[in-house]
């Protein structure tokens, strides 16, 4: 456990935000806070480093409690990535990420060797982008190297509130995925506010869906789509769509078969879901892929036969 909310309680005015909050965050998850608009998903995540202070209760970062720490200390040991990126405009790329290295007293060689380390994993050449301006990025490049900015430190948390909310469809997908990939490589403990529910079904290890201050409903995405607590978490996450869903959890490896005959003529990774090779099909207007490890090795096909009638679709 490496986060603990005991009993948190914040108001403001006579109208209580938070109420009888707890929670436990344990090391390397990514759990996502979701829920409506003033469900109290960012004053959660504020609360943890201070930006927000809770009126009771106890919050626990590594087993003391954050009042405790001095907060600018407690603040460098966080990354904190926002939806406005706030990268200072006149310092390139690489300044940008350097900042609190070098206000924890890195050497140069240390910073510099960091820099490109985060810009590679994060899909930026370090010799084409470090010395660019925040102004020569579009919007997509200058919230990779806001998530660069926040894991440069190498901080014990990384607190994410709604940081891909304005950008593109396309853009943030591709965020997303390099999260994902960032999460697993690093086993770093990621806490994401989102309210919107496709993400946080791709991303969380687990998810607590608030409302009104409480926690709803707390568990992995699969069990709250298969374990619905009660009307708020079906209705919320969309009665409808609960079904496609669930294909959006599940990988098509088991449906990979021996390819018979003449192969199809498109292909598909074999780290897609259900429901990716569902909607290619369908946009496609084919009845089968091919599917290809990431070397390009041709594992087998899936059918949309097989993927509909074992999936009830």
């Amino acid at each position: 456990m490496i986060i603990k909310f005991q009993n948190i309680r914040k108001s403001y005015g006579a109208q209580a935000a938070i109420a009888d909050f707890n929670l436990e965050i344990q090391k390397g998850e990514l759990l996502v806070l979701l829920g409506p608009s003033g469900s109290g998903k960012s004053t959660i995540l504020k609360m943890i480093n201070r930006m927000v202070s809770h009126d009771e209760g106890q919050i626990f970062f590594q087993g003391q409690e954050v009042n405790s720490f001095n907060v600018q200390d407690l603040r460098r040991r966080m990354g904190y990535a926002i939806q406005s990126v706030g990268l200072f405009p006149h310092r390139t790329v690489a300044q940008n990420i350097a900042t609190v290295p070098k206000l924890l007293g890195w050497d140069s060689q240390r910073v510099q060797a960091r820099v490109n380390e985060l810009l590679t994993l994060l899909a930026m050449d370090p010799t084409q982008y470090a010395n660019r301006y925040p102004h020569q990025l579009s919007g997509g490049q200058q919230q990779r190297v806001g998530v660069a900015r926040a894991l440069a430190a190498d901080p014990d948390v990384l607190l994410m509130d709604e940081p891909f909310g304005a950008l593109d469809p396309v853009t943030r997908a591709a965020l997303q995925v390099a999260l994902k990939r960032i999460q697993q490589s690093t086993g770093k403990t990621i806490l994401f506010v989102t309210h919107d529910i496709d993400e946080a079904l791709l991303l969380a290890t687990r998810i607590a869906l608030l409302n009104q201050g409480r926690i709803v409903q707390l568990g992995t995405p699969l069990e709250l789509l298969q374990q619905p607590a009660n009307d708020f978490v079906v209705n919320f996450l969309g009665r409808a769509d609960l079904g496609l869903q669930q294909l959006s959890l599940r990988s098509i490896a088991p449906y990979v078969i021996p390819i018979e005959g003449t192969p199809p003529t498109h292909v598909i990774a074999h780290s897609a879901t259900l429901r990716e090779a569902i909607s290619c099909m369908a946009a496609l207007h084919v009845s089968a892929l091919c599917v290809l490890k990431e070397d390009g090795t041709l594992l087998g096909q899936v059918r949309a036969a097989d993927l509909l009638e074992n999936n009830h679709v």
